[in-house]
């Protein structure tokens, strides 16, 4: 009938584990912009791609968000999405 429904893990270097799910869609990579605001703020916005060059295309939209929003500064990140058992 259906595909399985599973859990997808990314861990990302600072250390921080994003886990989605249960899902039956074919997500690979997991993408993370962190942003910190001339305020002293910090901003994340995230996201998941089905191939790593889709996940690669949102860096473009990372620098768009530096120029608009005028961001002191920013971190781009992709990392691996894999699977993982369900909780519980």
């Amino acid at each position: 009938m259906g595909r399985k429904k599973r859990y997808l893990t990314a861990t990302m270097p600072d250390g921080y584990v994003k886990t989605i799910g249960p899902t039956a869609d074919a997500f690979t990579h997991y993408w993370r912009i962190v942003a910190e605001l001339e305020n002293g703020r910090t901003e994340v916005f995230w996201g998941h791609s089905r191939s790593l060059a889709e996940a690669k295309k949102k860096r473009a939209a990372a620098e768009d968000g530096a120029r608009m929003r005028g961001w002191k500064s920013y971190a781009f990140e992709i990392a691996e999405l894999v699977e993982t058992p369900a909780k519980g």
